[in-house]
């Protein structure tokens, strides 16, 4: 190499959303992927829904299975951080033991691994309802719903708590970008 060549290492991290149902986290994340990508990061967002229709078909609602559906997002979000990408985790994660075994996997990889915490109210997520989950469970056609009839555990140390109640998904992603500035790593 040169002097004259620069180069230009992106260094990767796993952003994981967790929040209830309807809380905003894809909304987040995808609001902040674009602003990531236009300043020339590499981004991915790793959505709960298509990694249930593609990596863990098969698996239902119970907290078994919702922990290795958790592990194994958590297994490509740190695969992918530890090659330069930033991953935009929105998940819901419901169990804090799930979460915590994730950010294990991180730390012993040397991974950046940030906890942002989508704290919406239930009462807020239930009128936003955005896939029709609360107006199911409410008609008896539904069981297990995260922090309705199912726990949500919050996270106690999170890096970062965003009450999308009172802000705009736009401001939410600023507050996880300056975040991501204030770890060096955008």
């Amino acid at each position: 190499m040169t002097h004259t060549q620069e180069t230009h290492v992106t260094t990767g991290a796993t952003v994981w959303l967790t929040g209830l149902p309807s809380a905003g986290k894809t909304t987040i994340a995808l609001e902040l992927a674009g602003r990531l990508r236009a300043e020339g990061h590499r981004v991915e967002v790793l959505d709960g829904d298509e990694i249930r229709e593609f990596i863990s078909a098969g698996l239902g609602f119970s907290r078994e299975d919702r922990h290795t559906n958790v592990q194994r997002i958590g297994y490509l979000a740190e695969l992918l951080a530890r090659n330069g990408v930033k991953a935009l985790v929105p998940v819901v994660a419901p169990y804090t033991d799930s979460r915590e075994a994730v950010r294990k996997r991180h730390e012993e990889n040397g991974t950046p691994y940030l906890e942002v915490h989508v704290a919406t109210p239930v009462e807020v997520c239930s009128v936003r309802d955005v896939k029709g989950l609360y107006a199911k469970q409410a008609a008896g056609e539904l069981k297990g719903l995260t922090g309705v009839d199912d726990p949500y555990e919050p996270p106690a140390d999170a890096a970062l708590t965003l009450r999308t109640q009172s802000q705009t998904p736009q401001e939410s992603a600023h507050a996880v970008y300056t975040l991501l500035g204030g770890r060096g790593l955008v």
